[in-house]
């Protein structure tokens, strides 16, 4: 799981990044809004923590970007400002939810993990599935029908970014940031490597064909 979090408190930012990281997930952080908006519109994360008041670009002004770009990644709004009005403007222009500052960490996690389970009702407890496929997050392993594929951890964030997206094309570029980062100078061909191999592992319970290739533009998990 990627998240991205855009807050200019630098004590702040760090904390929650520290907190995430410690429950593993992988984060991207900024401070400023025209750069989050930048990272935003990647669509390499699951969740966008995202306070209001930044320089530059606004947090609202962020969210009303995505949303009207058709941008669907479910977003947590932060905000000091603690009144109805403001939590309203902050859900209709798009936000999934809202936690006003200060709020502890604790707080913080529940509602990133309750937005994780609402993406596409996959998540059961620590497990993504999908047909007779299925993930386990604590053994960062894929299994067919009960059987495990053998993932290295590359291969297993790949296949969990599909099966996230299941059914939706996902672009070569989106799998290289996401999971190589995108300031990684190791060359784009890697995704296809890593596909290969991927494919590979499912090819022995006959599922390769659920990777699918959308030629000239990436990859899309879907059942034949």
């Amino acid at each position: 799981m990627r998240i991205l979090v855009i807050e200019d408190d630098n004590i702040l930012r760090e904390a929650t990044v520290a907190i995430l990281t410690g429950e593993e997930y992988i984060v991207d952080q900024t401070a400023t809004g025209d750069e989050g908006l930048y990272l935003a519109e990647q669509g390499i994360h699951d969740v966008i923590v995202l306070d209001i008041m930044l320089p530059g670009m606004s947090g609202l002004e962020i969210l009303t970007t995505l949303r009207n770009n058709g941008c669907a990644i479910a977003i947590l709004l932060l905000t000091a400002k603690d009144s109805v009005d403001d939590r309203v403007i902050g859900l209709e222009a798009g936000a999934d939810d809202y936690l006003v500052k200060p709020f502890a960490m604790r707080e913080l996690l529940a509602r990133i993990k309750a937005l994780i389970r609402r993406k596409g009702n996959l998540i059961i407890e620590d497990q993504l599935n999908y047909g007779n496929l299925s993930l386990h997050s604590r053994l960062k392993d894929g299994f067919v029908d009960g059987e495990p594929l053998g993932l290295t951890i590359k291969e297993y964030e790949i296949l969990e970014f599909l099966l996230l997206n299941k059914e939706q094309i996902i672009t070569r570029d989106q799998i290289f940031d996401r999971i190589w980062g995108v300031d990684s100078e190791t060359s784009l061909s890697v995704v296809d490597i890593y596909i290969h191999h991927l494919r590979k592992k499912l090819a022995v319970f006959e599922l390769e064909s659920v990777i699918q290739t959308v030629r000239g533009v990436g990859f899309m998990l879907k059942e034949s």
